[in-house]
């Protein structure tokens, strides 16, 4: 399996998806109203589809995995021209933190990111943060469903994909447990040639995680949860 997708739930995905676009550098894959893909690639790294699919409303509860982008010696620059895109300044009872906090056009959180030396080789995207109960056993479960090793020194715990180029994967203690809602953000893996779904359904569910029913039928993807509650997809193998 491997990490293959960031999905953003959007009123408007168009907007959103071309604001993030500018903002990584991306490549377009899809931009239709009911979804717009940006391909992230890292030279040497991982490739990461940024997906933004519509919703009728976005959910109140705070999302529990964002973006830090990376910022660095050009962090004020960064900040005016995310603004330029569409962004705004947000409060979240930061205080004084020598990262920047705004939202994009829909209110979802990021940071723009000081220079921190494990950001080395991450590209645009830093590292995503995501909030769990148990971030020692998060990780676990994370590098087993997508192959991403233990990045030695940093905290909170940090998975990285093993090129060690590439966004950090953080599990960070979750201020409060995940409510019923679905998060706003999402990952979805993907299988590869020859793994068999429910061998890794049963290895989900031998680490703590739970399948959760399927959303509409006849999608070819399984829902699930890790074991913190998260969603998360599983996609078929690429035929």
């Amino acid at each position: 399996m491997y990490l293959e997708n960031l999905v953003v739930d959007a009123v408007d995905p168009r907007r959103v998806g071309r604001f993030w676009e500018a903002a990584l550098g991306g490549e377009t894959l899809t931009d239709e109203p009911e979804g717009f893909e940006t391909r992230l690639t890292v030279e040497g790294g991982p490739v990461l589809d940024v997906c933004f699919q519509r919703v009728p409303d976005l959910p109140s509860e705070q999302p529990r995995l964002h973006l830090d982008l990376l910022g660095g010696e050009q962090q004020a620059q960064m900040v005016d021209r995310l603004l330029g895109l569409g962004a705004r300044h947000l409060d979240i009872g930061q205080h004084d933190v020598p990262w920047v906090v705004l939202a994009d056009p829909e209110g979802n959180p990021f940071c723009v990111m000081e220079e921190r030396e494990a950001y080395a080789g991450t590209g645009p995207v830093a590292a995503l943060p995501f909030d769990g109960a148990d971030p020692d056993r998060d990780a676990a479960f994370w590098s087993w469903l997508t192959g991403w090793v233990d990045a030695d020194g940093v905290a909170p715990r940090t998975l990285r994909h093993p090129s060690l180029r590439g966004p950090l994967l953080e599990l960070c203690p979750e201020p409060v447990p995940k409510g019923p809602a679905k998060n706003r953000l999402h990952l979805d893996v993907r299988l590869d040639a020859g793994e068999d779904p429910d061998e890794v359904a049963a290895g989900i569910a031998a680490r703590g995680g739970r399948a959760l029913p399927a959303l509409a039928p006849g999608l070819p993807w399984r829902l699930y949860a890790d074991p913190s509650g998260n969603e998360f997809c599983m996609l078929p193998a690429r035929t």
